[in-house]
């Protein structure tokens, strides 16, 4: 059974074969970098600060007002909530067997019919910022808590302050599942058919790291 995430959709989607080696063979592993060990301590920050007031660390206090806008926002506050669905669009715990898709939204605000879903960018700029990663929590939102009838979500970039928002409505749910399950069904065939044809981008011969193919110009 596949379970797929918004990164690994998105990972395929740039390249089948680097999705190949990185989440199939697992031969080849993403170091940790200054910009991602930033991120993951922001987040970690972000979630206690917001769960139970622990003092932001200095390098991240720069953030503090425009999470203290967060904390004041009506509603159940869940920090690094995890999420996950069957194939079937029912609602599961995350490491259940018959997971299909799973998440984690930075912060899940719950206020009667509505919903705020935020996610943090530690990028120093957002002008290639994708909202699919909300479009698939509002989704996923919907499943978990019924009552929701709308989700209000936005990309935080606390480094380039910037805010890059939408919306989305619970009536609307069945047209933009048909959207991920096109992009599911690629995948989907990849794997039955064991095919995982390279796609050749300007990143390969300097910064892919699959070295077992004839675009990275490393091998």
């Amino acid at each position: 059974m596949i379970t797929w995430s918004y990164s690994s959709i998105k990972l395929f989607g740039q390249c089948p074969k680097k999705y190949y080696h990185l989440k199939v063979l697992k031969d080849v592993v993403e170091p940790p970098t200054q910009a991602t060990d930033y991120g993951q301590q922001f987040h970690e920050a972000a979630e206690f600060y917001i769960k139970n007031g622990t003092p932001l660390p200095e390098p991240f206090k720069f953030a503090k007002n425009a999470l203290d806008g967060l904390k004041s926002m009506p509603g159940e506050k869940l920090c690094e909530f995890e999420m996950a669905l069957t194939e079937g669009l029912e609602p599961c715990d995350f490491n259940d067997p018959k997971r299909w898709w799973r998440g984690i939204a930075d912060l899940v605000i719950l206020n009667g019919e509505e919903a705020r879903i935020l996610d943090y960018k530690t990028g120093r700029s957002a002008k290639y910022a994708d909202t699919g990663q909300l479009e698939l929590m509002a989704l996923a939102v919907f499943k978990h808590f019924p009552q929701i009838k709308r989700v209000r979500a936005g990309l935080l970039f606390v480094i380039a302050n910037a805010f890059i928002k939408d919306s989305y409505d619970s009536s609307n749910q069945d047209k933009m599942w048909l959207k991920w399950m096109k992009e599911i069904s690629r995948l989907k065939f990849a794997h039955e058919s064991n095919v995982w044809n390279p796609r050749p981008s300007g990143l390969c011969k300097k910064h892919c790291l699959v070295l077992d193919c004839s675009h990275n110009g490393r091998n």
